[in-house]
């Protein structure tokens, strides 16, 4: 796995280098000081997953994600690295396209789970943090934004269950199906959301009023 750090601290990006590179599966092939860099760095080395700090001078994480996602085909996963979880710029780093966030103060093999998750596509990171942030944005459609498109009766009861930070296997259990038929449905969902991954397909669900919280 290919990894890029963006942030503008040296001494996190030497942390995370040291932590990341003494794994056998994952490269640390470039850092970034600053949001502009991300993008002519990630064009040029096409890592897998770009570690992204939200607050760097010159341009944002949040504006650097969207420029990485909107250019790159295939694009690498962002995982927002973080101080603070319950922040509204991690919400808006997660609704421009990142795939979930770890904490800076997270422990090493915290960190590299991570990265090996992401990578793969896996579920969300800190599922019960995101539905907060999620929870708290309820309702708070951006103007212009399309309203939930209709889902078939199975697949508003699988972003029910996505939402709730229930897993593939999880739901699979749940539901009584394999865990095959709930990966297809996942796909169908994300697709008609027009969405990258769970993480926006669970902001859609709750800044649309589809889910609404408890």
């Amino acid at each position: 796995m290919r990894v890029v750090i963006a942030d503008d601290e040296r001494l996190v990006r030497t942390g995370l280098r040291v932590v990341l590179d003494a794994e056998p599966d994952i490269t640390v092939v470039g850092e970034a000081a600053d949001g502009a860099e991300v993008l002519p760095l990630a064009r040029e080395l096409r890592p897998d997953v770009v570690l992204m700090d939200i607050r760097m001078p010159g341009l944002d994480g949040i504006r650097a994600t969207e420029l990485v996602l909107d250019a790159l085909r295939p694009a690498p996963k962002v995982l927002v690295v973080t101080t603070f979880e319950n922040d509204d710029h991690v919400y808006d780093a997660l609704r421009a396209g990142a795939c979930g966030f770890m904490l800076k103060r997270a422990r090493a093999e915290e960190m590299v789970q991570a990265v090996r998750l992401v990578a793969h596509g896996e579920s969300l990171l800190f599922p019960a943090a995101v539905r907060e942030l999620a929870r708290q944005h309820a309702g708070r459609r951006p103007d212009g934004s399309a309203p939930l498109p209709r889902l078939t009766e199975r697949e508003g009861e699988i972003l029910r269950l996505m939402s709730a930070g229930l897993a593939n296997g999880e739901i699979a259990d749940r539901l009584v199906v394999s865990p095959e038929t709930i990966k297809s449905h996942v796909g169908s969902v994300l697709a008609k959301l027009g969405v990258r991954d769970r993480t926006q397909a669970v902001i859609a669900a709750y800044e649309s009023g589809f889910v609404r919280p408890r």
